[in-house]
């Protein structure tokens, strides 16, 4: 697999590279991974969430103010 990337990224890595003294693909590899299961995550939260929204499962107003006065947040 190539990866194109700008000069500063690319330099960054390097340096990154040199410093942990781990390969740039190694580092490269780590990235992707991380980033893959932070938006498999926020894809599968998203699509629970609008499988509720479409159940009509909805938080009751007083659900809602329950959570608000525990936070001590909301209108004064």
């Amino acid at each position: 697999m190539t990866i194109r990337m700008e000069t500063a990224v690319k330099n960054r890595l390097n340096k990154l590279s040199k410093a942990t003294n781990r390969s740039k693909s190694f580092l490269a590899a780590e990235a992707i991974q991380q980033y893959l299961e932070t938006n498999e995550w926020q894809i599968h939260q998203i699509r629970a969430a609008v499988a509720e929204a479409d159940a009509g499962d909805f938080a009751t107003d007083a659900e809602v103010k329950a959570v608000m006065d525990k936070w001590d947040v909301g209108p004064d």
